[in-house]
């Protein structure tokens, strides 16, 4: 049995669905992975699983570039015949979706983690693609054998209210999973004298709060505060809205904060923090950074927007709720944290309970699987022991 995932980044696949690809091959699935060149696709070949690239700018309009990677994609999933294509992403659900129909690709799921860019911008662009796009999904996402994943309710409700797709064919996953052993709360010394230490991950950009971010550092910078302020991420060039780096290096010369750019083991950095802060208005699914955090012990605080509020559920009791947008009330949420280490310490216990109620790994992929095996010919765990009885 051979299943193919598709996404716009190889770095995506790579931080967001190793687990899920080497618990399949553990099940003696075939393993492909498929995405634009780029420098994560090559640690693939360290644990055994393909890796090919495909012509793809994420951020293209031109009709003739965007027939071409269809074209590519067809011919890709012709030759490799998968039994299952799981397409993650709008543009890359679309796309595969369709690429499915052309090859006769038997099975497809299709993750749309957060509605992104289009469905969340106020610019001319994005309300202009919204129609188009809206009914490009409501053509190919539910075609055939197929099921659509999503990670919030709100999500789900979307979809709903734009006829996107019935709702048998939609399955909630919250999130895609945070492994609970390797991110896990650090000792640490009630009597610590050390300064308050705030990190936020993720992608650069505008919607992600990174200004509210460098905004309250310098508030409470001003009010002569000592909170160590650490941005982990880098910029995106092909979205419209990323923080351009030379701002985010402006920030760091002038004392703001420190940016660390990317960060291969997040684990560590976690050790090392006391909260993680993501005052994102972004259209989210449920974002990595904060179930990262949870699992690792770490106070949390966002929005209570869709996705975010997956994460936390109730201001004061799981993590601090902030206004979107307001550097203020971010810099008034840290500072209360700042000023009892009581409610730091129960914010982070509370945090890691629900990582592990809600978002082990392991259930995320058990579920995830129960999704392919609503599709698949043959149950994976079947065809997994056919390949037991086989093996010499």
């Amino acid at each position: 049995m051979k299943i193919a995932f598709f996404a716009n980044t190889d770095w995506y696949l790579y931080n967001f669905r190793l687990s899920t690809a080497l618990k399949l091959r553990s099940l003696g699935v075939d393993v492909l992975m498929i995405s634009p060149p780029g420098d994560f696709g090559p640690r693939f070949a360290e644990h055994g699983i393909r890796w090919l690239t495909l012509p793809m700018d994420r951020g293209s309009l031109n009709p003739v570039s965007e027939a071409g990677t269809l074209q590519a994609l067809i011919r890709l999933l012709r030759s490799e015949r998968p039994d299952l294509l799981h397409n993650f992403t709008v543009k890359c659900a679309v796309y595969g979706a369709l690429a499915a129909r052309m090859s006769k690709v038997p099975a497809v799921v299709n993750a749309v983690a957060g509605m992104g860019y289009v469905f969340t911008s106020d610019s001319m662009k994005a309300r202009v693609l919204r129609p188009i796009v809206s009914d490009l999904m409501r053509r190919t996402l539910a075609h055939g054998n197929s099921r659509i994943i999503l990670q919030n309710p709100d999500d789900a409700g979307m979809f709903a209210a734009l006829q996107l797709a019935p709702a048998e064919k939609i399955r909630l996953i919250r999130s895609s999973g945070v492994n609970t052993e390797r991110f896990c709360p650090a000792p640490r010394d009630p009597h610590s004298q050390r300064p308050l230490r705030v990190v936020l991950a993720a992608r650069l950009l505008r919607e992600k709060g990174i200004g509210e971010f460098a905004g309250a550092a310098a508030l409470l910078q001003r009010q002569g505060r000592r909170i160590e302020f650490l941005l982990a991420g880098m910029p995106d060039s092909g979205n419209p809205h990323s923080v351009a780096r030379e701002e985010v290096e402006r920030w760091q010369e002038q004392g703001t904060l420190q940016w660390l750019g990317h960060v291969d083991d997040m684990a560590t950095l976690m050790c090392q923090a006391d909260v993680m802060a993501l005052p994102s208005y972004y259209r989210e699914g449920v974002p990595k950074s904060l179930i990262e955090g949870a699992a690792s012990g770490l106070a949390l605080v966002t929005t209570n927007l869709p996705g975010c509020r997956e994460v936390v559920a109730e201001d004061g009791l799981d993590g601090l709720h902030v206004e979107p947008r307001s550097a203020e009330s971010l810099a008034q949420a840290l500072a209360r944290l700042d000023d009892d280490r009581e409610l730091l310490r129960r914010l982070g216990e509370r945090a890691r309970e629900r990582a592990l109620q809600h978002f082990d790994q392991r259930k995320v992929i058990q579920e995830t699987i129960d999704v392919y095996n609503e599709l698949l010919r043959m149950p994976l765990h079947a065809a997994g022991q056919q390949c037991a009885h086989q093996a010499p």
